[in-house]
């Protein structure tokens, strides 16, 4: 069972989960779940990671800011 993670973004608390194990530098795909909700996380040619099926109602920034914040954890 992985344990949740937490980030502030905008001044509100958010909790997620990441998905997929065995996260090294070779990942380039990693699954989230954010309010209940899957997002897939996939690193660009500048070693950011951006979500796959990116709409308006998915909060982009906070999802970028989740991204740096698992490339910092993870040392990516």
């Amino acid at each position: 069972m992985n344990l949740p993670m937490r980030i502030t973004f905008d001044e509100r608390d958010y909790t997620y989960v990441v998905l997929t194990k065995g996260i090294t530098k070779e990942t380039n795909a990693i699954q989230i779940n954010l309010n209940d909700t899957e997002y897939q996380l996939v690193c660009n040619p500048k070693g950011d990671w951006d979500v796959v099926d990116e709409t308006v109602n998915n909060h982009p920034g906070l999802l970028k800011a989740i991204g740096r914040n698992i490339k910092l954890r993870y040392r990516l």
